[in-house]
């Protein structure tokens, strides 16, 4: 799972990028507003937690800008603590509202709680042939059969059943493995790839010559 951050207070962000990563999500972290334009115009995250006093752009112009295109759940993270600015704040399209200081627990269990309904709005299970995803419960069942994947690997194949009929190129697949800055080792996808292939048979995944992977039709 990958989520933008935007937070102008270095400390504070620090903080929060390490214990959201403690929790396995991929983290891109900015401090200005308008580089959280370029990122949501740019990427698909899982989660955007929004300061909605950041310099170059308001956090209340970049949740507009994300609206125009997307659904993914926004949290602001703020110092604006009055009735008005919670409800102003949500009338444009937040779906929660954390008031500065916070715990970084009840940040983490927002998180998951908007994560949750976001994947069941989008359907707990995915499936396709023999295969069964749980979203949710990070489970994949083979033939009925439990099949115990790494995080890496649940990601990779949830990305590919979500558009099963979709080629999805090996960048897309990294940008949803990674945030920036992380050292990515040039076959890292590949690598995944083939662990995948060797759990649940090589015949699911199909690579598409100089494109990237779908799922595979034919598979039986």
């Amino acid at each position: 799972m990958r989520i933008l951050l935007a937070e102008d207070d270095v400390s504070q962000a620090e903080s929060i990028k390490a214990w959201l990563e403690m929790d396995g999500y991929s983290i891109d972290w900015v401090a200005r507003g308008d580089h959280a334009i370029l990122a949501v115009q740019q990427h698909q995250y899982d989660c955007v937690l929004l300061d909605r006093g950041l310099p170059k752009a308001e956090g209340d112009d970049i949740l507009k800008e994300l609206r125009k295109t997307q659904q993914t759940p926004v949290i602001f993270i703020t110092a604006k603590d009055s009735i008005q600015d919670r409800v102003e704040g949500l009338d444009l399209g937040a779906n929660d509202y954390l008031v500065k200081p916070f715990s970084l627990e009840e940040l983490s269990a927002r998180v998951r709680a908007h994560l949750r309904l976001k994947q069941q709005a989008s359907s707990n299970i995915l499936k396709f042939k023999e295969l069964e995803l749980d979203v949710q419960a990070k489970t994949l069942h083979v033939q009925q059969q439990l099949v115990n994947l790494t995080a890496k690997e649940f990601q990779i194949l949830y990305k590919l059943m979500q558009n099963p009929n979709h080629i999805v190129s090996r960048e897309m697949l990294e940008e949803s493995l990674y945030a920036w800055g992380d050292e990515v080792e040039s076959n890292a996808v590949e690598v995944y790839v083939y662990q995948l292939r060797k759990k649940i048979g090589a015949h699911y995944i199909k690579t598409i010559r100089g494109l990237g992977y779908r799922m595979n039709a034919d598979a039986s």
